[in-house]
């Protein structure tokens, strides 16, 4: 879920801090990605239709490994240096949030058959996707795709968008991309969302600063932590009522959650009974994250073990896999030009210092944005 109502409080509050961007002005980035948010996505889109999915001649889901296959080949394509970084353990407080999808997907289960019984195709088009569940499986593979690609990735030791959040903190990647919105919660600098949505989509990625967003709204990063946790995380129950925007209300108010709850109308709000507010705030704040990271490599693709991996034991097709990896060594010698920026050294001069996105501009014109052919798969119910 991320946090609740967040893109739209900040786009009615914040709008200097949201910008849209093209996919191309990232070139020559390193681009920390959620990699479990992302596999869901290919799970869910990727060669379904109704029941219908992408499969091998074992019957076991291909729909992951194609799209992170292909959407990983338009970013090397683009010049842009993905590193996955994939979920370890929940923390405890979030089982909470996390039992409430399965009962979820419990009742997705229930009207799913019941569409199947009375032939509902639309119904069964609805819950088939709310079905969905990321498995240890499908990350595995994903993980040995990407190692085969060689694509770096990142075990967190607990949440995915924390440690990416870290990285990006750190310097070791430029920005964090993710549909969830707490990356920002966790003091990711730079956030990206709809980068890996599909090209055929058109969607701008739109790009959010946190130092932007902390100015535009005229908190503090621990005053945003609490507005979020107010408006609906993970973590913990909200106080039913308040919504983003009264919530930023009470924050710009009365400063913190302890505050809020000193003044807050009682019969008016429902305070959650024992409310984790504090627990979930030290979550956000001092997550459990790998802060020494070691050096992030992207090497040239084990042709012979990514054959071996999608066409003998996944099914795609041969000639396509062949072709796609003649992309990625193209895409990895392309990526090593760095970007434009790299070759000005600065210059004390009392003239106007060339704006970014002329200098992106550029960089985009020296660079292609091919896109990428559907890898073969076959399809199966």
């Amino acid at each position: 879920m991320g946090i609740k109502g967040l893109t739209k409080l900040l786009a009615d509050n914040a709008p200097k801090a949201m910008k849209e961007q093209k996919f191309e002005s990232y070139f020559g980035r390193k681009i920390a990605i959620d990699a479990s948010m992302s596999i869901y996505q290919f799970l869910i889109v990727v060669g379904r239709t109704g029941m219908e999915t992408l499969t091998n001649e074992a019957g076991e889901v291909t729909s992951h490994l194609q799209g992170m296959f292909n959407r990983t080949i338009r970013l090397l394509e683009s010049g842009i240096k993905p590193v996955y970084v994939f979920d370890g353990q929940p923390p405890e407080l979030k089982k909470q949030e996390l039992a409430k999808r399965y009962s979820k997907r419990e009742d997705a289960t229930k009207d799913l058959n019941t569409a199947i019984e009375t032939g509902d195709t639309e119904g069964i088009e609805k819950y088939s996707k709310r079905t969905v569940k990321v498995t240890r499986q499908h990350n595995d593979d994903c993980k040995r795709l990407l190692r085969l690609m060689g694509v770096p990735i990142i075990e967190a030791p607990c949440e995915a968008e924390a440690q990416c959040a870290t990285l990006c903190k750190s310097d070791k990647v430029y920005a964090v991309a993710s549909e969830d919105m707490d990356s920002l919660t966790f003091g990711a600098p730079k956030f990206l969302r709809h980068l890996m949505d599909p090209s055929s989509k058109k969607i701008p990625v739109m790009e959010f600063e946190v130092s932007k967003v902390l100015e535009e709204l005229e908190l503090s990063m621990d005053q945003f932590i609490d507005l979020c946790i107010l408006s609906g995380c993970d973590y913990c129950d909200s106080i039913k009522g308040i919504g983003g925007q009264t919530a930023l209300k009470l924050i710009r108010q009365h400063g913190c959650i302890e505050n809020i709850l000193e003044n807050i109308n009682k019969e008016r709000y429902q305070i959650p009974e024992d409310w984790p507010y504090q627990e979930a705030r030290h979550l956000f704040k001092e997550p459990n994250v790998i802060m020494d990271v070691p050096e992030l490599k992207w090497t040239a693709p084990d042709e012979e073990g990514l054959v071996n991996f999608l066409v003998t034991e996944n099914g795609f097709n041969n000639d396509r896999v062949t072709k796609a990896l003649d992309k990625i060594k193209a895409a990895k010698n392309k990526s090593s030009q760095g970007r434009l920026e790299s070759f000005f050294k600065p210059v004390v001069s009392a003239s106007t210092p060339p704006k970014r996105k002329d200098l992106e501009k550029v960089a985009k014109e020296t660079s292609t944005n091919k896109k990428s052919k559907t890898v073969g798969a076959r399809k199966k119910k």
